[in-house]
């Protein structure tokens, strides 16, 4: 039991005094960033399963005109 105490104030002391923590407007332009990127991504994301859709279902409507 001493162990879990003694790992837990040893992370407690290097998350307080070892850690350098980002500054306020780093962490802001960072938010941002992963703001953009994640927005970027969603859009090429839909776009790319629209295009496979509309593909999928032109093919498959193709080959139902074929055998009617």
């Amino acid at each position: 039991m001493s162990s879990l105490v003694d790992f837990i104030k040893g992370s407690y002391t290097e998350f307080t005094t070892k850690v350098e923590w980002p500054k306020w407007p780093e962490l802001q332009s960072s938010t941002i960033v992963v703001a953009v990127t994640s927005v970027l991504l969603a859009l090429f994301t839909f776009g790319v399963d629209s295009a496979f859709s509309t593909a999928i279902k032109n093919f498959v409507g193709s080959l139902i005109n074929m055998f009617n």
